[in-house]
């Protein structure tokens, strides 16, 4: 239960063993292949760095990723359940380069199809648009290639709808003579004129109209009636979509290859991850060099495995000064490795500080317990994580996820029969409806509505108690890397003090008690706060270390007060819609009432007790010792997303 111990790997190999070497570390997957350090780079400048196909699987991944939403917007096929157990295949099966090809050739299949549908739709949109431009000129039943004859011209323009037609067709044949001004047609924002002039007064009747806000039509040098091009127009459009609505069916007879395609996006992630790997190796012809982190666990592992190869290496612990670059994996037991998914949330710790889960785990899931108190919901916590543990087999976040509920459902469930709480007050409204006059209440150690002070005092006491832990890891810490006086100063002080308060509490030693120790640990803050201070900074240091440490101890501890506030409050609303429900005094309407108001408190409180109970583990708990910016332990190994592995011997 810690921080995996790290052993920094070079490794120099012959390049034609390339491919198969990476083929095995990837099936042991236990190696990162990190960035060359600058001192490799510069001790060996004659290897270089050499392209990779990269980005040929980053690019295939996106062709499958594609294929696969074109798949769920035109042919979406029956889902499984949510908790559906994922499939499993071999890893031979899973890196199946022929499987591979096919699925991508299906998917650029579909890609391509895809784009069909697009541009028929957007060819469909365009003739739809024209048809509409033209519909207003359905009156005009000159060919429209006609501009007129020899003598007389034909005009088509627009005015806008807000011009008085008759006066402007007074106002235009008054100033050009021989004109003739027809309206086709008014919508909502222009009228649709028609004019036929003589040529030689066109410039008059076209300077007349301006004044107007007269525009020409926009034709597109069309041929043919106006009619006949609304109807050559539909019969286009109903080409369009006939021929879209085909390509969506050939879409459509491909929905039941989505798996395969969703299969191909696992196989093309461990290209991608290999393919990383290649552009992380340093290369100088026939040789090639590697520079990686390997868990010390899985040392001998991997020496097996490279001794098939002709290579050399070596395996080292990295310095002090290399631990802010060394990989960080937690490995925990069964009750703690819940806690990763609340850590990797946060930040993973610096390599070769304190993994916080094992002591993190108790508080996590006591404090989510007091803050939830409710046997019902305890119940539905416990068989929902055992649902999802026996149907979807989750791992990894999912299954840490998982745990977590289930021991939390557990907590939840104790601190509910503590303070009597089955869905609230449920049973007790429930019998009082079914027989009246009967008084009936679970057993109950304190209950929150009667005990609150006394909650609040609890919850107290146990934040003290989390933040003498932290301190108490924190001094640990630094007594292990040689800083025992810091620890003393830092840590013991503060102990000395809240034992000279404890001891003034209960009236221990009035005379050579606490006061001897309140005096001690006084010059213990003044002397500790100012050992790096000179001068009048010693003053500063030690009314700063006075004030931070008063209010800094005591915010901390009233922090944990949430822990009853949260149990209260979903006591009291969970009894405020048993009150609701039994108002009615039906059994029926009290039933769907109190559940369908115990449902809503339960969902809220499932997340919001998360989010407190983790606020005061990074804040409060991780505060006083942790120190976070882990580098996360990334091997070349094999990762899925739709389908298990099944683990070879």
């Amino acid at each position: 239960m810690a921080i995996v111990k790290m052993k920094r790997l070079r490794l120099l190999a012959l390049t034609r063993d390339r491919d198969a070497l990476l083929a095995a570390l990837l099936h042991d997957g236990c190696v990162e292949v990190s960035e060359p350090s600058q001192a490799l780079m510069e001790e060996a400048g004659f290897l270089k760095r050499e392209p990779a196909a990269l980005a040929q699987a980053k690019d295939a991944q996106g062709e499958l990723t594609a294929a696969i939403k074109t798949l769920n917007r035109w042919a979406a096929q029956k889902k499984g359940g949510l908790f559906s157990p994922r499939e499993e295949m071999s890893e031979g099966e899973l890196l199946d380069q022929g499987a591979l090809n096919a699925a991508l050739t299906l998917a650029r299949d579909l890609n391509e199809r895809a784009k069909m549908v697009g541009a028929l739709a957007a060819r469909a949109a365009r003739l739809e648009a024209d048809r509409l431009a033209l519909e207003p000129w359905q009156a005009y039943d000159v060919p429209l290639e006609i501009k007129g004859t020899k003598t007389v011209s034909i005009l088509l323009g627009t005015v806008p709808s807000t011009v008085d037609f008759s006066a402007m067709a007074g106002a235009v044949e008054e100033a050009a003579g021989a004109v003739q001004v027809h309206l086709l047609s008014t919508g909502r924002q222009q009228h649709c004129l028609e004019i036929l002039c003589h040529r030689s007064c066109e410039q008059a009747a076209l300077d007349a109209l301006r004044t107007y806000g007269f525009s020409f039509a926009q034709m597109k040098d069309l041929t043919g009636t106006v009619e006949e091009n609304i109807l050559r127009i539909r019969k286009e459009m109903q080409n369009a979509q006939a021929q879209r609505q085909q390509v969506l069916e050939d879409i459509k007879a491909l929905g039941a290859r989505k798996r395969e395609l969703q299969i191909a996006l696992d196989r093309i992630a461990q290209v991608a991850a290999t393919e990383s790997a290649k552009e992380r190796l340093l290369n100088a012809g026939a040789v090639l060099c590697l520079d990686g982190w390997v868990p010390a666990e899985k040392a001998g592992e991997l020496e097996q495995t490279l001794k098939t190869f002709d290579c050399a290496w070596e395996m080292a612990d990295p310095s002090p000064d290399e631990y802010d670059k060394v990989p960080v994996q937690l490995k925990n037991g069964r009750f703690s490795r819940c806690m990763n998914m609340v850590t990797e949330m946060y930040a993973l710790p610096v390599y070769g500080t304190v993994d916080p889960n094992p002591l993190m785990a108790p508080f996590f899931i006591l404090f989510y317990g007091i803050m939830m108190a409710d046997m019902g919901y305890g119940i539905l916590m416990v068989l929902g994580s055992i649902f999802m543990m026996k149907k979807m087999r989750p791992k990894g976040g999912m299954r840490n996820f998982a745990e977590l509920l289930f021991y939390c459902g557990i907590s939840t469930f104790v601190m509910g029969a503590v303070t009597g709480g089955f869905f609230g007050d449920f049973l007790t409204q429930l019998i009082g409806i079914i027989s009246p006059g009967t008084e009936f209440a679970l057993p109950a150690l304190f209950t929150p509505m009667n005990d609150t002070i006394a909650i609040l005092g609890g919850s107290l006491v146990l934040g003290f108690i989390q933040i003498i832990t932290g301190q108490i890891v924190s001094f640990v810490e630094k007594a292990r890397n040689g800083h025992l006086m810091d620890g003393i100063w830092d840590e013991g002080t503060w102990w000395v003090l809240y034992l000279a308060v404890g001891f003034l509490a209960l009236g221990i030693g009035n005379v050579a008690g606490y006061p001897v120790l309140l005096i001690v640990g006084i010059l213990m803050l003044a002397v500790g706060s100012t050992r790096n201070a000179k001068g009048l900074g010693k003053i500063g240091s030690f009314v700063g270390a006075v004030y931070n440490g008063v209010t800094g101890i005591f915010s901390d501890v009233m922090s944990y007060a949430r822990l009853m506030a949260l149990m209260l409050s979903g006591s009291i609303i969970a009894s405020v819609f048993n009150t609701l429900g039994g108002i009615t005094g039906n059994v029926l309407f009290f039933l769907v009432i109190s559940m369908l108001g115990n449902a809503l408190n339960f969902a809220l409180n499932l997340l919001g007790c998360y989010v407190h109970d983790l606020r005061l583990q990074c804040l409060e708990f991780f505060g006083k010792f942790y120190q976070d910016g882990g580098k996360p332990f990334r091997p070349l190994a094999i990762h899925t997303k739709y389908v298990d592995v099944k683990e070879e011997n």
